[in-house]
């Protein structure tokens, strides 16, 4: 006899399965991301509320159009699936995924604040979208010197300090209150009053870890995108070709030259400007290489330039190479062979 096919969870179920298990990996005093134990209670809770989510879309619980006090008691906990969907989804270890993870639990504390702010459950303002990478560089390089601006962003940030410092104060009350509710409710014997404010209080609570969640997320998405953006820069970046070295030589004026100055000096190698032209023409080194023939006059000037600047650095060479060899014709008259030698005489 073949055996039954396991039936499907319910959606009470999903809830209560994926949200212990979001308790047991926040308990656990294992690295959520380096723990392979705690990742599979992680995906295991993301698939499950996952599956959750799924079916409170599809029996449409929520509805901008009815009131808090139409939602029964029981009904108020499913608003919470979002919520410990996205604090599950931060807490998966894959760091090469992590952009999409940090987006995908941002989109979910979203959806939860959105159908909390239609039900008019507390009081705050939707977080606004993170700025690209182009608005926060724009920015960032952005300097405005009137001291208004500096007094209306110290302000700002005083109200943000006194907002969180409100939300704090609240959540521990909330916290409070709902440690005192738990045990009826765990037990069963709470009453329907005693139910609907524990998953009110818990639905205020989760809305105060969202708010604070998705600042720290709008921090971190910002980051990741620069560092996909820097990386993505060095990849297209060509390589540098490296060009190989040129031996050094004697620049002349002709091949006459070449003959002379390369009988002194044997070592080094002598060239003519014509000749220096058509190497480096060989080599594809000169400016005009590539360039279409509507060009042809400016390479030609170009050519001229480069010949006069050969032209004056081989006579600069000539001059030089004319002055050594003065200087040791002349140390050589005041010097005769044999100067300075007295141990061997005779």
């Amino acid at each position: 006899m073949a055996a039954a096919a396991e039936e499907p969870l319910r959606l009470s179920e999903l809830l209560e399965s994926g949200w212990r298990l979001l308790d047991e990996v926040e308990s656990s005093t294992e690295p959520s991301s380096g723990a392979p134990a705690v990742q599979r209670k992680v995906q295991r809770g993301v698939a499950l509320l996952e599956r959750a989510a799924s079916a409170v879309a599809e029996l449409q619980l929520f509805s901008q159009n009815e009131d808090l006090e139409e939602i029964a008691s029981a009904d108020l906990r499913f608003m919470l699936v979002p919520a410990l969907l996205a604090a599950l989804v931060l807490k998966q270890g894959n760091h090469s995924k992590r952009l999409e993870h940090v987006e995908k639990a941002r989109a979910s504390f979203m959806n939860f604040l959105r159908v909390c702010k239609d039900y008019g459950i507390g009081q705050f303002e939707l977080p606004r979208e993170p700025e690209s990478l182009e608005e926060s560089e724009s920015a960032g390089s952005s300097w405005n010197p009137a001291p208004a601006s500096d007094q209306v962003a110290l302000i700002a940030m005083a109200s943000n300090r006194q907002a969180k410092i409100e939300r704090y104060k609240q959540k521990k009350e909330v916290e409070n209150r709902l440690a005192s509710l738990k045990p009826f409710i765990d037990s069963g014997r709470a009453e329907e009053e005693q139910i609907r404010e524990f998953y009110l209080l818990q639905i205020k609570k989760w809305i105060t870890t969202s708010l604070e969640d998705i600042e720290s997320i709008n921090q971190e998405i910002a980051i990741l995108r620069r560092q996909g953006a820097l990386k993505q820069g060095s990849i297209q970046q060509p390589s540098h070709v490296p060009r190989p070295p040129v031996k050094p030589f004697i620049l002349t004026r002709d091949a006459a030259q070449a003959k002379v100055f390369g009988a002194g000096y044997p070592s080094l190698a002598t060239m003519t400007v014509d000749d220096w032209y058509e190497q480096h023409q060989k080599q594809g080194a000169m400016p005009d290489q590539g360039i279409s023939q509507k060009a042809s006059a400016g390479t030609e000037e170009q050519r001229k330039e480069l010949e006069e600047k050969a032209a004056e650095e081989a006579e600069a060479a000539e001059d030089e190479l004319v002055w050594k060899a003065r200087e040791w014709d002349e140390w050589k008259d005041l010097h005769p062979r044999g100067y300075g030698n007295r141990k061997n005489m005779g």
